[in-house]
Order: structure tokens, then sequence, then C-alpha cells
């Protein structure tokens, strides 16, 4: 199976190719320059790169949110396009679930944090189950789905759960120093290759998903915002 994978939630645009679970190509980058500007280039270039036609791609797995409106939105319709031109299924992605896949191979609790500003982050909790009867490279099991909450009540959740903690995504650093002032079980920030979004990540995901049947047709493709967007709030506020 090839699987294309595209992932655009945040700042960081990726996309790569995964082919029978190699990963053949991954093109990421974490710079200020718009999705519309970049995804469709490097899917270009890492199908060229790697002498995969578009049209030999079984499947496209697409990060569907939480994260930016608009880079969720790029990134949805790149898929979409791609997958109805074709007639191939798409797989949607939980963002964060697919973040907590960076890490694979932890026994901390994982929590990916992503921006959600004014103190709010997009979250999940998340940990790894390693038993014998399990995939033997590792069960993601979700403790908290992906939930848009203030930073400080994240915390609390995670002190009483009295476990380890490895935090991931582009808001650890962002709030780092109230993490570090109110966190009182042990906790680590993931280093800066596990810490962002990346294609591959959400590829692997994408092939178990679609093993269980949760892959569909490109015309049923949503993105998930997890809250109404700016526009949507202030007209409803009116």
């Amino acid at each position: 199976m090839r699987v294309l994978a595209i992932e655009s939630s945040s700042v960081t645009a990726s996309a790569a190719i995964v082919t029978d679970d190699i990963v053949t190509a991954e093109y990421t980058t974490n710079f200020k320059q718009t999705h519309s500007q970049t995804l469709l280039p490097m899917i270009d270039e890492i199908c060229t790169m790697t002498e995969s036609p578009i049209e030999s791609i079984d499947l496209i797995a697409v990060s569907s949110g939480p994260g930016s409106f608009t880079g969720l939105r790029i990134g949805s319709a790149t898929g979409k396009g791609i997958g109805l031109a074709l007639d191939k299924p798409i797989v949607s992605v939980p963002t964060l679930d697919a973040l907590a896949m960076n890490v694979i191979g932890t026994d901390r609790l994982v929590c990916p944090v992503m921006d959600a500003r004014r103190g709010n982050v997009y979250t999940g909790i998340y940990r790894f189950d390693y038993g014998c009867d399990k995939d033997e490279s590792g069960l993601l099991e979700i403790l908290l789905e992906s939930s848009l909450m203030q930073t400080e009540k994240l915390i609390e959740r995670l002190n009483e759960m009295q476990q380890s903690v490895i935090f991931l995504g582009d808001a650890a650093a962002l709030y780092s120093d109230v993490i570090k002032e109110k966190m009182t079980v042990p906790f680590i920030f993931a280093p800066a290759h596990m810490s962002m979004p990346r294609a591959a990540s959400v590829a692997v995901l994408g092939m178990r998903m679609q093993a269980c049947g949760k892959a569909a047709n490109a015309r049923e493709h949503v993105p998930d915002y997890l809250r109404p967007s700016q526009a949507e709030r202030e007209r409803n506020n009116q």
C-alpha cells in the first residue's frame, strides 16, 4: 500500500509518502509561508523524487484538526481534490493523535499541546500499551479526547493523574514557564525533531485507521475545527 499524507494544521507544512510501512519520502517545513504556496509543490517534489506517480497512491491521509482554520482548510482541500480526481479514499486523522505518535516508545503519559490563543490549548492525553496481545509497535490509548481548554486546567488534570508526562507541540514552548511552575508530577519536553507535526506520523496512524475500516470517500472528508471560527463567533455575538 502507498499512502500520501498531508499535515497542515499549524505553521508546519508536511507531506509524506509511506510505501508498505516504509517512509520513502517526507518533506517538512516550519516557516511562515502559506500552505497554499507550499503543499502542492511539496507533494509534487516527493512524488518526483521517489518516482511515485500520483496515480499510484492507494490512500490519502489528511490531518483533520484541530488547529489553524486556514491551514486545515488548505490541507483538506488539497487532499480532497486529489482524492476526487483519482477516486482514492481519504482517512481523516486527528491531528493530536498523530502528534502523539511522534513519541511512540515512551512509557510516560503523552500530552500534545497546540496553541489556541488567549491562554487556551488544543490538547489530548494519551499513553501507549505495549502488551503482548497488542500491536507490537504500541497501541495508542486515548485518555482524553481532542479538547480545547485553558492551559492551567490541563495542568491540573495532569497533576491529578499522578503520572510522568511528556509534552510536545508548539504550545509546549509557548507555555513552558507555566508548565514548569504548576506541574507537580515529573515531566519532560520532547526534543525539537519530535515536537512538531509530521506527515509520516499522519500516514502511519492513517494506515492503522484504514485497517479498522475508517477510510471514506473523498467527498465525505471534512476538517474538525473543534470550535467555531473567529468570524462565526463574532457573527453569533451580534
